[in-house]
């Protein structure tokens, strides 16, 4: 038990802070769309349905061929604006008519942005967006080692928000104690994170439901490949060929051909689907608006289907408020408990240090 204390007590007070990082941001993107209807122009304007009005707005976001983006998410209905995706770090908000509300050029144009790149990326690109899963497993570590260490102090439980001061005591029965309540969600919050930032542990986890080589091959696009595509591209048509494969499902995603050959992806969210913006897509031909192939998110393999819950239950997209509110104390739990941890840690080093030295 003394060696279990001592890599809890050590690694908490190395990585605690790191924790705390994903815990407040990992908050603050919970309540991304809240923050941008209070501060972004047509943010708070309702979705509009009408497939000919966002054939119009997509034609106009389109226009012009040498300003294209990558991917325009739609608005949904808890965002009243487009997002266009031109590349890693430059984008645009549009209203519904396709006019450009907002531009950014950077990960630093909006806080929106920079605080989701420092949540998924750790501001370091995929380097750092793998060391953050390595974290998050860490985080799971802390959580069962938590739990373990706690369970013989369990006659002394004393439930605070707080600590009652700032002395290490304190903080380390405040640490104890909140770490035994919210351990189901932390272990949620780490379990899922992780799963996302590092696919070999979504596959090792999901291989008992799925082999790896078959959740691959769900995942992949059509081999297909298409002749140069038309200067003008009936928009229309293409999405009311989307539509018409899955008539209940609603138009999230367009992803543009990036190179010549490419479809032309887009993805669906019909009614059932945890996914914000759907696992359901239909490749569609540019030089003829052809559909070369669909993907049926309620079809794909088992373990596809289960990783495709992890987004939406690690960043409150399913649920409504009460689920919203309940990740909210979580990464607020995990805020403190990372900060408090390192806080009393590095006081107990200083204090030793000092004691050595007088000695």
């Amino acid at each position: 038990m003394r060696v279990l204390d001592f890599i809890h007590r050590w690694t908490g007070g190395l990585l605690g802070l790191l924790l705390a990082v994903l815990g407040l941001t990992g908050t603050l993107m919970v309540h991304k769309d809240v923050w941008l209807r209070a501060t972004l122009p047509h943010a708070a304007d309702r979705q509009i349905t009408d497939q000919a009005a966002i054939a119009a707005a997509v034609e106009r976001m389109l226009a012009d061929p040498l300003d294209r983006p990558a991917t325009i998410v739609l608005a949904s209905h808890s965002l009243g604006v487009h997002r266009l995706v031109y590349g890693p770090t430059t984008g645009s908000y549009n209203d519904q008519a396709g006019q450009v509300v907002a531009r950014w050029s950077s990960v630093w144009g909006r806080p929106e942005i920079w605080v989701f790149d420092l949540h998924r990326h750790l501001l370091a690109a995929d380097v750092g967006e793998a060391v953050g899963g390595v974290v998050g497993l860490v985080g799971l570590g802390f959580v069962v080692s938590g739990g373990i260490l706690w369970w013989r102090t369990r006659r002394n439980f004393k439930f605070r928000l707080l600590p009652k001061r700032l002395s290490r005591s304190s903080i380390v029965r405040h640490h104890r104690d909140l770490g035994i309540v919210v351990a189901p969600l932390l272990f949620l919050s780490m379990l899922t994170g992780s799963m996302l930032a590092l696919r070999p542990v979504a596959s090792l986890l999901l291989r008992p439901l799925s082999s790896p080589t078959e959740m691959a091959a769900a995942r992949a696009p059509p081999a297909y490949r298409s002749a140069l595509p038309p200067a003008n591209l009936p928009w229309r048509t293409m999405l009311d060929a989307a539509r018409a494969r899955f008539p209940e499902a609603e138009v999230r995603v367009i992803s543009l051909p990036q190179k010549p050959g490419d479809l032309l992806a887009i993805r669906l969210r019909q009614p059932g689907e945890w996914l914000p913006n759907g696992g359901t897509t239909v490749w569609i031909d540019p030089a003829d608006a052809r559909v070369v192939a669909t993907r049926d998110a309620f079809e794909v393999p088992l373990g596809l289907r289960a990783f495709n819950l992890a987004y939406p239950a690690h960043a409150a997209k399913v649920g409504g408020l009460a689920y919203q509110l309940v990740m909210t104390m979580s990464g607020l739990a995990l805020t403190l408990l990372g900060t408090l941890a390192v806080f009393s840690f590095w006081v107990k080093m200083v204090r030793l240090r000092r004691t050595s030295a007088q000695l």
